[in-house]
């Protein structure tokens, strides 16, 4: 019997036993239970007879089922499993034996000993925590859960909806609810009316009356009169009601004789004022900004010292104690107060956002202070003073990491970066960053391989960051300033040695971006630049040993007509047995010979393999010349980081080479062989890609979420390139895709993964994750995700990398499994097990052929991968 067979025998045995365990634990649920007590295994909601799967009218009941993984009440096992008394019950059996405490002390010391006894009693208290007590049934809980239910139907507009419970005791000590409601017939708004005292107040809300969220031939909510409070206070506030306070809003409910209808009345009373004794009440009054201070270096200690710089600009007054170093022009663009303007509580909020985004300032809401200006004898003027406390000018930061990959079998990382504000007095940031790793990889280069650290990798970026559109022409007509518009211009460098081709590369933007929505960001590229070389070509089929191992197999087999010097020979001068390839001289001249129609015999299959390593190694051993614009649309409805119902979308499209093919003839550039330019002595790339990636969330339970995503990509070549650069292709496989697979092992097509980094111009991809917590900050994600790369419209003409047609959709691999994630509340350590579950490219059966945990592959990563 080989190993396969005995680890798939030992993993049936454990997970027999697994199931098992549960099995024996979940009867021992009730073994902490009085014998009057009975544990809540199922709550049912009857809505007029029929069940309620809502999530939403399920959460309002207060005592639940514990939860767990299917049947088995994992947190219910883990808190029975808790000992009440740990320190007792470990002296008890540490001095049960009078010897033990003597024979502890001198295998370990008794400093360890009384350690164990913290274990213990640490590792029950966890057990404790993070457990779940018991549900047990009980009329007041029981009741308080109906009364909740009641109060959400009320709230919902069924106003005299009646809520009672069954309770069903079973012989087990186990139980369940049912909880009935009559709902009876909703309420319907039938009219509105208002009574707004100040006539301002009244003609601001008129303007915008058609907003309100409450509406006639509705039902009755309550929060939508929660959101309309919150409406007409924004609106108010927003309008140079600078006094006004949410507490002067009332609604009045008319449901007297009424038939199930109902009658609002909107009542806003003027404004309240106390002095000494006496209240009184007032209209409101719309405000306007009479002067704006801008005070640009305040800090708690110059607080008390006199200013000494002061200049106006556009209406605005600057002040300095240590004299103003920052142009008007570039702060009169962060600020959204202005002389002259009506009083806004969003342009409060727009400007403490805005300076926030500079990295310049220290800035809160507090720091913009309104007071009424005391040369005003109408009560309607504010004065508004900004105070920016600036960072301090320099800023530096400096990172470490230790790490391991498919191509370095130990790597250390050093990083920092140096921040400069205010670089040119306008607000710009300028930041430089540098990076080194220095590595241990047995597939370095052979000069080094005398050194431990024997791959390394150095690179360094220098970006400028604009708080303005830097554009010919004026583009605040359509980008505003309200939009926190940036210009980026970036430039890099990188250089690797010993790690695959040697590559040094070289990039450089210049791009804008801006929001015109809180939840929508736009970027465009105008000018994104790569150039890479590779300077050991030599060294190709050292890195990519696959095809080395497909093209000697060739060559071996062909030996007969194949010049024996391509091959390596010993000490002697003869042979090596098994033969194998020289690199470069061997490897080269072999497919030299094939290119110039020099080798015979060959079977098709041979020549089609041949022919595609000999397009993959010039395509990845060529320099690439990229000259690109590009146009990303992302919208993201996320509130926060604990919002689990949302939906993120992506779009981007590039553009490369246009520029160029225009230019190339104008500017003189000569055809090469392959009738196309080259620049620099590098053909460029010319091409167009599209890529679309959605993701949607769902909230479908206490802590139980469902994640899906869609990705789409495809990029064409045409015109000057016929490939694409493998810095702009596709991959498939990796912790953030198919988790089946490794990162690049994934495709093209039904290939199988031949090459060590497997990429292609074409790609979908689909993951859904059911992700629910364990216990305490432990949470089980359980997925399936589809997808894989094809070739299309490009150099290569394998068959089973194209795709062709629709037919082709067979080939998308399936992987399934399962992950742990811990959360530290900052972020999530993730551990996710994928099983290959329809492997398109595997001759013979193709699914569930290599479903076991001898061939599960394992990803680590921080955060969830969509």
């Amino acid at each position: 019997m080989n190993n396969d067979s005995l680890l798939k025998r030992f993993s049936a045995k454990i997970l027999l036993l697994a199931v098992i365990v549960i099995l024996v634990q979940s009867c021992n649920a009730v073994k902490k239970l009085d014998d009057d007590e009975y544990l809540l295994t199922k709550n049912t909601i009857l809505e007029n007879g029929d069940k309620v799967t809502d999530y939403g009218i399920n959460s309002q009941l207060s005592l639940k089922p514990n939860a767990g993984i299917g049947f088995f009440p994992l947190k219910l096992f883990l808190f029975n499993e808790a000992k009440k008394n740990p320190d007792s019950l470990f002296n008890e059996w540490l001095y049960r034996k009078p010897k033990r405490p003597d024979r502890l002390n001198s295998l370990i010391s008794q400093k360890q000993v009384k350690r164990l006894g913290v274990i213990y009693r640490n590792w029950n208290e966890f057990k404790r925590t993070s457990g779940q007590a018991p549900s047990i049934i009980s009329d007041e809980a029981a009741q308080n859960s109906a009364n909740r239910l009641k109060e959400w139907y009320y709230n919902h507009g069924w106003f005299d909806a009646a809520v009672d419970y069954t309770i069903e005791y079973k012989e087990d000590q186990r139980g369940s609810i049912d909880y009935n409601i009559d709902t009876g017939k909703p309420y319907v708004i039938d009219s509105i009316s208002r009574a707004i005292e100040s006539s301002v107040a009244d003609s601001i809300y008129s303007s915008a009356k058609r907003k309100s969220f409450i509406k006639e031939d509705t039902q009755y909510k309550t929060l939508d009169f929660n959101i309309e409070r919150d409406r007409i206070t924004t609106l108010f506030r927003n309008n140079g009601l600078y006094h006004f306070d949410q507490e002067a809003i009332k609604f009045e409910a008319d449901t007297i004789q009424t038939g199930n209808k109902i009658d609002v009345k909107l009542i806003v009373d003027n404004r309240s004022i106390t002095r000494g004794d006496s209240t009184f009440t007032v209209p409101y009054k719309v405000h306007k900004i009479s002067e704006v201070n801008v005070f640009t270096d305040y800090s708690f200690e110059n607080r008390n010292k006199f200013l000494t710089d002061t200049t106006s600009y556009e209406g605005y007054n600057f002040y300095a104690y240590n004299g103003i170093k920052y142009t008007p022009k570039s702060l009169t663009d962060v600020l959204f107060i202005k002389k002259g303007d009506v009083y806004a509580d969003l342009n409060r909020t727009l400007t403490a956002q805005r300076i926030a985004e500079l990295r310049t300032f220290n800035l809160s809401y507090g720091n913009i202070i309104y007071q009424p200006d005391p040369r005003d004898s109408t009560g309607t003027k504010l004065i508004s003073n900004i105070f920016l406390e600036p960072r301090k000018r320099f800023g530096a930061s400096v990172n470490f990491d230790v790490s391991r990959s498919n191509i370095q079998d130990l790597g250390i990382a050093l990083g920092g970066s140096v921040l400069v504000r205010n670089v040119f007095n306008r607000l710009e940031t300028l930041e430089l960053s540098g990076r080194g790793s220095f590595g241990s990889s047995d597939d370095a280069a052979t000069s080094s391989q005398d050194r431990f650290f024997n791959i390394s990798e150095i690179g360094a970026d220098l970006t400028l960051s604009i708080p303005r559109i830097l554009f010919p022409i004026n583009t605040e007509k359509f980008i505003k300033k309200s939009m926190s518009p940036f210009t980026q211009v970036s430039t890099g460098v990188s250089s690797q040695q010993n790690i695959g081709l040697d590559k040094r590369n070289v990039t450089g933007r210049f791009s804008y971006n801006w929001k015109p929505k809180p939840i929508l960001r736009l970027n465009f590229d105008l000018v994104n630049l790569q150039y890479v070389r590779n300077l050991n070509v030599e060294n190709y089929f050292n890195v990519y040993t696959n095809s080395f191992t497909r093209l000697n197999e060739i060559a071996a087999e062909n030996f007969e007509s194949i010049n024996e010097s391509y091959f390596k020979t010993d000490e002697t001068g003869e042979l090596e047995d098994p033969l194998e390839l020289s690199i470069p001289f061997g490897t080269s001249s072999l497919l030299s010979d094939f290119e110039n129609e020099l080798l015979s015999g060959l079977t098709n299959d041979e020549e089609q393999t041949l022919n595609t390593i000999d397009e993959r190694r010039d395509r990845l051993t060529e320099d690439n010349f990229i000259l690109a614009s590009n146009f990303s649309y992302l919208k993201n409805t996320r509130r926060g980081i604990n919002d689990e119902d949302y939906s993120r979308f992506r779009a981007q499209f590039e553009l490369a080479g246009n520029s160029l093919a225009l230019l190339a003839p104008l500017i003189g550039l000569e055809q090469n062989q392959d009738e196309t330019y080259d620049l620099f002595g590098v053909q460029f790339s010319q091409y167009a890609k599209l890529e679309l990636d959605f993701i949607k969330h769902w909230e479908i339970g206490e802590q139980q979420v469902i994640a899906v995503r869609a990705l789409g990509g495809l990029a064409l070549p045409y015109g000057n390139s016929n490939s694409i650069p493998f810095a702009r292709s596709f991959f498939a496989g990796g912790p953030n895709d198919n988790r089946g697979w490794q990162a690049y092992t994934l495709g093209p097509g039904s290939t199988g993964g031949p090459d060590e980094f497997n990429e292609a111009n074409m790609k979908l991809a689909f993951n859904a994750e059911y992700r629910f917590n364990l216990f305490g900050s432990f949470n089980l994600g359980l997925f399936t995700d589809i997808g894989n790369i094809w070739n299309i419209y490009d150099n290569v003409d394998d068959t089973e990398a194209v795709f062709d047609s629709f037919t082709d959709l067979k080939e998308l691999a399936i992987g399934s499994g399962f992950g742990i994630r811990y959360d530290v509340n900052i972020f999530v350590i993730r551990a996710d097990a994928g099983f290959k579950t329809y492997e398109p490219g595997r001759e013979g059966n193709q699914w569930f052929a290599n479903y076991n945990f001898a061939n599960t592959v394992y990803h680590f990563g921080i955060n969830y991968p969509f």
